[in-house]
């Protein structure tokens, strides 16, 4: 075991070896669930890589040499679709018989986010250079995974994305302002921030 690992550290470390667990165990229960071919492949891909990031985790602790961190390389190949097109309703369902590609789908997402947020609490309490580096790189690919899933999800009107009537937010952003290093705001051309919708 690696000699000079914090407490922190160590049950950091802990939590993220289990997460990748947990990724993989949950993605394997959804595999079956899947029609569609490009979900299967987004899927495969994914789990491919959290056995990798997982070994090399393994190795660095165990072994306390270096291990080369690849960043995941998503599949995004699609511009993102705005607005609400008449979105589906959606139930729990009272079987897994009933599962489809948007539940697989949302539960890739879920797991991609969340997996990303607890990598990158977990980078920020790790004092090895190493470890800190490897736990922020997966919290960086955790993100990456859950963005290609949200893509596929976006295409397919799985996962629609609302938007606010443009002067509202034109008023909205347009509150803000650049500035200067002497803190005096720099004249920016757009809507007037006092009228609100």
């Amino acid at each position: 075991m690696h000699h000079q690992l914090g407490a922190h550290e160590i049950m950091e470390a802990h939590e993220v070896l289990t997460d990748i667990i947990d990724g993989i165990n949950q993605f394997t229960l959804y595999r079956p669930h899947i029609r569609d071919q490009q979900l299967q492949q987004i899927l495969d891909k994914q789990v491919n890589y959290m056995e990798q990031e997982y070994q090399n985790m393994v190795t660095l602790l165990s072994q306390q040499r270096g291990v080369s961190v690849e960043p995941y390389q998503s599949r995004i190949n699609a511009s993102i679709k705005y607005g609400l097109r008449n979105p589906s309703p959606v139930t729990p369902h009272e079987s897994a018989r009933q599962l489809n590609d948007r539940d697989v789908a949302s539960g890739m997402l879920g797991c991609a986010k969340a997996s990303a947020v607890l990598r990158m609490a977990a980078g920020l309490e790790c004092a090895d250079p190493q470890l800190r580096r490897m736990v922020i790189q997966g919290a960086v690919s955790s993100a990456e995974m859950a963005y290609e899933t949200f893509s596929y999800m976006n295409q397919r009107g799985m996962y629609q994305v609302p938007t606010m009537p443009m002067r509202t937010e034109s008023n909205f952003l347009g509150t803000y302002q650049t500035g200067n290093i002497t803190g005096q705001a720099a004249p920016v051309q757009g809507p007037n921030p006092n009228y609100m919708t």
